[in-house]
């Protein structure tokens, strides 16, 4: 898949069948959606494209206006969106800065200046809640008139359900935040994964005896948080079971050497021999979250916390005891 930062670039194709969204948590809705597209593209002989922001838009909007609750829960970074995307077939993703210019077009001007001159589409499809364009004023019915006097062909997919449930990136937001894995796992059509590379952390871990692998969460408010039994990929052969918080760890101190931000710092229950105490450092591992043993504690010593990360440690080991056994 082909990955470009704007769309005023010369490798972008001079033609696409184009969807648009932030895709957070490349849910079954969103794989639907795809595989559509997909055969749309190949039907017109152009590459299937997907347009998306960073940031997220109400991101912009909540640092516009200075009030953070505006801003979503994140499922996911945009490393991983982008491999999401590209498993599902992708020709090519256009990520989309979104400020202040873009957030001020019309419609009308969203659909000349970036879906037509931008991006060349002859086919676009949209959800059924899709809004666009300055103050969300633009919508399907919109979007399908200017196709008819354009020359270029609109169609709206409709609400993608899981047993009854609407499959949405709200429903995996809500079911992450309630630590209702089993649900998200439903929802995305596999467990939830963070990837990314490990990075040297205070080393605090290592001096209690629990050594971690640490990754940096991109964004201030990811939806998960807490404790949780995990699957680590990419060090070994098999997956390596482990224990990892994801948060903004409450008992250390906020200005340590990770600067109070999001981290995924996790414990494999066995580690490799073969990797040595500094193999990990640099590689890039792929962590399932798969149980919630509960949410970030505030320990008021180190002996508090290390004797709580040994009943972490106990927890998964039984989890994973139990999960073998069925």
């Amino acid at each position: 898949m082909k990955i470009f930062r704007g769309f005023k670039h010369p490798g972008i194709a001079p033609a696409c069948a184009l969807t648009i969204g932030n895709f957070d948590g490349v849910h079954r809705g969103h794989q639907a959606m795809l595989s559509l597209l997909k055969g749309e593209a190949q039907q017109r002989g152009v590459p299937s494209c997907v347009l998306t922001f960073e940031p997220h838009p109400r991101d912009f909007f909540a640092a516009l206006t200075h009030n953070p609750a505006l801003a979503p829960a994140r499922v996911g970074t945009l490393r991983d969106k982008l491999i999401d995307l590209a498993q599902c077939g992708v020709d090519q993703t256009v990520v989309v800065p979104f400020d202040r210019r873009l957030a001020d077009l019309s419609p009308q001007a969203f659909i000349d200046t970036v879906l037509l001159q931008g991006l060349g589409a002859r086919y676009v499809l949209v959800g059924d809640d899709f809004r666009f364009g300055q103050r969300r004023a633009g919508d399907y019915a919109a979007l399908d008139a200017a196709g008819v006097t354009q020359g270029f062909d609109v169609a709206r997919m409709n609400s993608y359900e899981v047993h009854g449930l609407r499959v949405s990136s709200s429903a995996v937001r809500d079911a992450l935040t309630q630590g209702r894995m089993a649900d998200a796992t439903r929802l995305l059509g596999h467990p939830y994964d963070i990837s990314g590379h490990v990075v040297h952390g205070r080393k605090l871990g290592r001096s209690l005896g629990f050594k971690t692998l640490n990754m940096r969460f991109a964004h201030w408010k990811p939806a998960a948080s807490g404790i949780f039994a995990v699957l680590v990929y990419g060090l070994s052969e098999q997956p390596l079971p482990g224990v990892a918080n994801l948060g903004v760890r409450p008992s250390l101190d906020p200005n340590d050497v990770n600067g109070g931000r999001v981290l995924l710092e996790t414990h494999c229950l066995d580690w490799p021999l073969e990797l040595g105490p500094e193999g990990a450092y640099g590689k890039i591992i792929r962590v399932e979250l798969l149980h919630k043993l509960h949410d970030e504690l505030k320990y008021d010593s180190l002996d508090a916390l290390t004797a709580g990360i040994r009943q972490d440690c106990q927890d998964a080991r039984a989890y994973f005891a139990t999960t073998r056994q069925k």
